[in-house]
């Protein structure tokens, strides 16, 4: 054999190994190529494009009334009617009027109530104030406190935009009632008297008077 020869065999030799060695390489797959899905393309979620969030319940109602009642239902009505009307507002006027009303009450302040009441309860407390000074009586009263306000109820007119809230007061105060003499006939200075009130006050809801009115009491 020639050398030709024996260098063509080594020659061949080395080409079946080269192959041999490609073949065993690229038959496997190594290092960090990850896997080829067979597994069909993943598509988008379609209901992410037509995802509705829902508001919950309205707290500044219902942390007052029941959801779905017929005050809650009244209360929504409201705030349709005037967007800016909040019921928390409205007890914090309530709160202020309730003191206001039952100090003047009290003491007879008539021009004070005025603009407060209904024509019917101002009448009634007229006449009250009236018998009262017919008798040389007068009141002493100092306003200690609201110990309780709660929403009571609500009504709504849709077709004269009418609003009603009944609201609950439990109020401290001292009072004591002098005769013409100034001397105390009824009541304690020193004793710190509980009154309960159910008091409804009244407006048109949308209207450039921003005042409620006390249309009816109830003790």
């Amino acid at each position: 054999m020639n050398s030709s020869l024996l260098s063509l065999l080594v020659l061949a030799g080395i080409a079946i190994f080269l192959i041999l060695r490609l073949r065993s390489v690229l038959g496997t797959r190594e290092g960090f190529e990850k896997p080829r899905s067979t597994a069909a393309p993943s598509r988008p979620d379609p209901r992410r494009d037509f995802e509705v969030i829902e508001g919950g319940p309205d707290l500044d109602i219902t942390d007052h009334v029941e959801d779905g009642s017929d005050s809650a239902k009244a209360l929504a009505a409201m705030k349709l009617a005037e967007p800016g009307f909040g019921v928390g507002e409205f007890l914090q006027g309530a709160r202020g009027a309730y003191e206001m009303i039952l100090m003047a009450f009290e003491n007879g302040d008539i021009d004070e109530l005025r603009n407060f009441l209904a024509d019917d309860v101002m009448e009634t407390f007229e006449t009250v104030i009236a018998a009262r000074e017919e008798q040389g009586l007068t009141i002493e009263a100092s306003f200690v406190g609201l110990r309780d306000i709660s929403l009571d109820s609500a009504r709504f007119d849709r077709g004269t935009s009418e609003a009603e809230i009944t609201v609950r007061f439990v109020g401290e105060l001292t009072s004591v009632v002098k005769n013409a003499d100034g001397e105390v006939v009824e009541g304690d200075p020193n004793e710190i008297k509980r009154q309960r009130d159910v008091w409804t006050f009244a407006r048109t809801m949308g209207s450039n008077d921003p005042n409620w009115h006390l249309v009816a009491t109830d003790g």
